[in-house]
């Protein structure tokens, strides 16, 4: 660890600090930024491009009892190290380590657990008022950055922002990505302004605003009024935010802390909400993350020589596999179209948006909009197929059930992400997505065990006349013996299960939804050498249940769902909702009563691990099912 960082252990550190300590201190933080990130993956361009401004917020604020509320939540790296979490950095989001978001659990200078855009000026405006009600003084600062402000929730909130008549700083880091490059009408507008500023014209825009800006007790009308006519570069920026009557300033340059520290000082003594509108450059300080930022938004592991990079080659994944299955069915049926929102790349799009420019649509972070805007494109009888992670979708669960479900449109929902996500911990976990979809009238619940069945399914999906929900992890996808892949090349029919192992007179079947399938066979083989012989089936469908699998019930053969979900609401409840329903608990005359268990993730936040480990947590893993099927059979 570098010098000057060694002896920054919290923000009161670097009260004293000169400007030029302050710039020193943001290469070290950047330098360990890198090294940690280098060894453990993580969010990289996004976090290198705000270390300046993390730092300027901290020299000027006092943020022990001041409030710093993040929006996009993976931008926080400076800010933990400057929290007093620079000695546990290197285990960054592995057991025991820090998150990857800012979490309340870890420091009291986190506010909330951030996963999601969008949220970051609504709770500040939701503190703000609080404050008002109770005559509090803290200034509270929320940051915004990654392109949430085009983020529904965030036009919502600054609408709304007339509510609060004290002290409410947005800062709006405007680095012109999100995940992907930044999509519609709002980023092209601040791409324009963004455009149209040379450095020196920054600092001038600075110099300006400083000038003009009013001492405490001075309204801060007339000072907007004068740095408006002062200026007229700074006219083109800020009639998106007057429109709404929120005073803008800006733009700044967000790597300048001298500048910086000087507007936070200035503008924590405004007596009114404002926008500071700041430029900054993802990946800046490391050159292959700042040529190619969407690769290094969120990065496995890589090792450093200089300013070239070499990654360890990875799996070939279950997005890879999707990406390249749908690019293909777009070849042969026009009527296909994608949509994602700001995740192009992480949802393995890249191919088809290269192929069909044309019928592909990023409608940036608006999750919902893109569900409504697939409802619209399949009444005119096009097919599409959204592409966006499990966390994320449940950000549009109304528009899924109000024009999706209620109106039995055709819409494929392609669903990255299901499961549990390793790294990123509880806000990106996906254990409610069948809950959430399968409660809903007309929805078909599909999820593909392997490579081939991802194919299979998106061919079935393409078939049906109303919407279906296609869910596959974050992981790669798993080499099967030629037997199992013969039982999984069967067409995906409605609701058809597969079996995929038989045993010789067993007595449990092993049932697993999705790519749990691998979990389930290695318990089988394991069973077989205790002379315990199971069935393998692979489920395909958690909505219809297959009534096959209900009948194994009805036979008095025991029966162990396996799923990568939360237990309630999800594949096994499924079943035993089916099995309740079809009587079949009772189990045929002359027999004990049938035994169905069910095994996923309990009801709690599981938090950050390798996904291996998330398995063995939630129960789901080959040992676990190997020990619930003995204790099946003693019962």
């Amino acid at each position: 660890m570098n010098k000057l960082l060694e002896q920054i252990n919290s923000p009161d550190d670097i009260s004293a600090l000169s400007v030029e300590r302050l710039k020193l201190l943001a290469e070290e933080i950047r330098e360990l930024i890198l090294a940690s990130v280098s060894r453990t993956g993580g969010h990289l361009a996004s976090n290198l491009g705000v270390v300046e401004l993390t730092v300027a917020l901290h020299y000027v604020f006092d943020f022990k009892k001041d409030k710093l509320l993040w929006d996009v939540g993976h931008q926080c790296y400076a800010h933990k190290i400057l929290t007093g979490r620079k000695d546990t950095f290197a285990d960054l989001r592995h057991a025991g380590g820090p998150s990857g978001f800012p979490n309340p659990k870890e420091s009291p200078y986190d506010q909330f657990i951030v996963g999601h855009a969008g949220t970051s000026i609504p709770t500040a405006i939701g503190m703000a008022l609080a404050q008002q009600q109770e005559n509090k003084t803290d200034k509270i600062v929320a940051l915004v950055g990654d392109a949430s402000i085009v983020n529904g929730v965030s036009f919502e909130a600054l609408n709304n922002l007339g509510l609060v008549k004290r002290q409410l700083l947005i800062v709006l880091n405007d680095n012109s990505m999100a995940i992907d490059a930044t999509q519609g009408a709002v980023a092209k507008y601040l791409s324009k302004v963004r455009l149209s500023q040379t450095y020196e014209d920054l600092r001038k825009t600075t110099r300006n605003i400083l000038e003009h800006m009013p001492v405490i007790g001075k309204g801060v009308d007339d000072a907007i009024e004068k740095i408006k006519k002062s200026i007229r570069m700074a006219l083109p920026g800020s009639r998106l935010f007057e429109s709404l009557n929120i005073p803008y300033f800006g733009p700044v340059d967000g790597h300048d802390i001298g500048s910086l520290s000087e507007l936070f000082r200035a503008m924590s003594h405004l007596n009114r909400p404002a926008i500071l509108h700041v430029y900054t450059k993802k990946g800046f300080g490391f050159s292959p993350a700042g040529q190619d930022p969407s690769k290094y938004h969120s990065t496995g592991p890589f090792e450093m020589n200089g300013d070239s990079v070499e990654t360890a080659p990875s799996g070939r994944t279950f997005t890879i596999a999707f990406g390249e299955s749908l690019s293909k069915l777009a070849a042969e049926d026009k009527r296909i179209v994608a949509i994602t929102s700001a995740m192009c790349d992480g949802t393995g799009l890249g191919e088809f948006r290269s192929k069909f420019p044309d019928r592909f649509y990023d409608v940036g972070i608006a999750e919902s909009a893109a569900v409504d805007i697939a409802a619209g494109l399949a009444k005119e009888g096009l097919r599409p197929f959204v592409c966006i992670y499990s966390t994320f979708l449940q950000r549009s669960f109304d528009q899924i059930f109000q024009d999706i479900s209620l109106q039995n449109l055709p819409v494929v929902f392609c669903i990255d992400r299901a499961g549990l996500v390793g790294s990123d911990g509880p806000t990106h976990h996906g254990l409610m997505d069948i809950g959430y979809t399968r409660m809903m009238p007309n929805m078909v619940l599909t999820a593909p065990a392997n490579e081939l069945e991802m194919k299979l399914a998106l061919e079935f999906a393409l078939r049906q006349a109303s919407p279906c929900v296609i869910r596959y992890p974050k992981d790669v996808v798993p080499v099967m013996s030629d037997l199992e892949m013969l039982a999984c090349a069967q067409l995906f029919e409605l609701s058809g299960a597969v079996a995929v192992r038989k045993g010789k007179n067993p007595q449990i079947a092993l049932v697993s939804y999705g790519s749990v399938l691998g979990e389930a066979l290695k318990a089988a083989e394991t069973l077989a050498k205790d002379g315990i012989e199971v069935d393998v089936v692979n489920a395909r469908f958690a909505a219809p249940v297959d009534e096959k699998i209900i009948t194994l019930a009805r036979r008095g053969k025991g029966i162990i769902t396996i799923e990568d979900h939360y237990l309630a609401c999800g594949f096994g409840s499924a079943v035993l909702e089916a099995a309740a329903s079809s009587s079949c608990a009772h189990g045929p005359k002359g027999k004990r009563n049938a035994k169905i268990a069910v095994l996923g993730a309990a009801k709690e936040f599981i938090e950050h691990d390798l996904r291996s480990s998330q398995f063995r947590q939630a129960g789901i893993n080959a040992d676990r099912i190997v020990e619930k099927t003995k204790e099946l059979i003693n019962e």
